[in-house]
């Protein structure tokens, strides 16, 4: 609860100021008020229902079916070791699902964290030993311990909300801008409410306002994605607290040996546990999860082990 009344507080902040700063210019107006609702509405409705209907979706996605009782003797483990993290992690136990997928990977997904779903790929289960898949459950209980669906999904609703609301800003900005050199060379320049109605539905502010979306969006998902990398550096140490350092990085190391994951479902791609990883500066800044040799590395010398924050915990 603290952290969704600290983002709706930073995100009506930001939007209050730049609203201020747009009266201080004389640009202030019922319109931008409405814009105002608009990118809230806008900016978190996508993302909350994404959330909502993340479990369905990800299923549908990998076919996953959901294991209400044990059918063999690795379904009956898997129950085991859920429920068992789940009672000292002190959450409801998750449904469990398996998929069919060669890739060695597995995710967790849910709206809120006593309602949560861990899927694992039939390829993780056939290839990695034990004590491995159980640090990767370890791994998926704490990315829903942590409530970071929550948190991943109150950061896009922000951003999303900033780039709404400071692409279209700007756009009317510029239209007012071009609106009044025309209109100074013609000396009919005029700054009633009707004009401002003009400017709002012309075709320059629409393409001026969808430029500048697609420009901001690309920035601001380089933020969503730096949250993402940490959250998966903080799933990996609360792993290797609940079942030993040495099993995670184990598990890790399976994953490397036998391939970074060839999944590029766009759907559930940045929730992989083992996710699709190129080597590039620009593929880097739009990656949801680091190298594992990053993640191997901050196991290794225990970076995240003692760490905390609003925004990660």
């Amino acid at each position: 609860m603290v952290r969704i009344i600290l983002f709706v507080i930073t995100n009506l902040s930001v939007m209050i100021l730049f609203g201020s700063i747009l009266s201080l210019l004389g640009f202030w107006s019922s319109t931008t008020l409405e814009l105002i609702r608009m990118a809230g509405i806008f900016g978190f409705g996508g993302a909350i229902i994404s959330l909502f209907l993340s479990k369905f979706a990800a299923l549908s996605a990998v076919n996953g079916v959901i294991v209400n009782k044990a059918s063999n003797d690795m379904e009956s483990w898997l129950l085991k070791i859920i429920n068992k993290q789940a009672h000292k992690l002190d959450i409801v136990a998750p449904q469990l699902a398996i998929y069919d997928s060669i890739d060695m990977n597995a995710f967790a997904t849910g709206s809120r964290k006593n309602a949560a779903l861990i899927a694992i790929s039939s390829g993780l289960l056939k290839n990695m030993q034990q004590a491995s898949i159980e640090a990767v459950i370890a791994h998926e209980m704490n990315h829903i311990a942590s409530g970071d669906m929550i948190t991943m999904t109150l950061i896009q609703g922000v951003v999303n909300t900033f780039v709404i609301f400071i692409s279209r800003s700007l756009a009317k900005l510029i239209c007012y801008w071009t609106s009044f050199m025309q209109d100074q060379d013609n000396e009919q320049f005029d700054t009633n409410n009707n004009q401002h109605g003009d400017v709002n539905s012309s075709l320059t502010y629409v393409i001026v306002s969808t430029c500048l979306e697609i420009l901001f969006g690309m920035f601001a998902s380089v933020i969503v994605f730096w949250f993402s990398r940490h959250r998966e550096f903080y799933a990996d140490a609360g792993s290797a607290k609940l079942v030993g350092c040495r099993n995670m990085i184990s598990a890790l190391q399976e994953l490397k040996r036998s391939h970074e994951s060839k999944t590029s479902n766009g759907i559930i791609a940045t929730l992989y546990i083992n996710s699709v990883k190129k080597n590039s500066l620009i593929s880097d800044l739009f990656a949801s999860h680091p190298s594992i040799d990053e993640r191997i590395e901050a196991l290794q010398h225990g970076t995240y082990f003692n760490k905390s924050s609003y925004f990660f915990k």
